[in-house]
């Protein structure tokens, strides 16, 4: 599995830094990794689910696997992301609907959105991220459960991601 550190995440979240004073770093950069890697391995766009009907995508798309309903709606309403948001999908071209946004996210051009949709629903959490560091997976833990609040959660992988991102981005 490849994660696009160089070439995804670290110039989103240093775009939305410089552009839209939302804080970027190590600490960005390791949560969009590890959750990358939890949700899709960076592998999959479309949510894979057993006995999904071909054609049909979700319910979950993207490598941070939104939900139409959920992040895509919660990204797109928040008082503090919604803005900026909209700004973003102007930018790439897609119209500022949930169907249109989630629906870019199955293909490689909706990424940077996805990845913009990614480190946005973090900045709508009040609560500082936890530090890029190995002593702060289960800290990094218990944010990406609140903020992603995925269906089947597997803690047994976290760490392992966790220590992958921090690889990643030379922590």
């Amino acid at each position: 599995m490849s994660i696009p550190y160089e070439t995804l995440i670290r110039p989103v979240v240093s775009r939305l830094a410089a552009e839209h004073r939302i804080r970027g770093g190590a600490a960005a950069e390791a949560m969009l990794i590890a959750i990358g890697l939890q949700e899709s391995r960076f592998l999959h766009r479309d949510q894979v689910v057993t006995g999904k009907k071909p054609g049909t995508i979700g319910p979950a798309t993207g490598f941070w696997q939104f939900e139409r309903g959920g992040g895509v709606r919660g990204v797109m309403r928040h008082p503090a992301s919604r803005g900026v948001a909209r700004l973003m999908a102007d930018d790439c071209a897609i119209p500022f609907d949930e169907e249109a946004i989630w629906t870019s996210f199955t293909r490689p051009e909706g990424d940077e959105l996805a990845c913009a949709f990614a480190r946005l629903l973090l900045f709508t959490d009040p609560a500082p991220l936890p530090r890029a560091a190995p002593g702060e997976a289960a800290a990094a833990w218990d944010y990406y459960i609140r903020n992603w609040r995925p269906g089947k959660p597997h803690r047994r992988t976290w760490d392992g991601f966790w220590a992958q991102a921090l690889e990643s981005i030379g922590a």
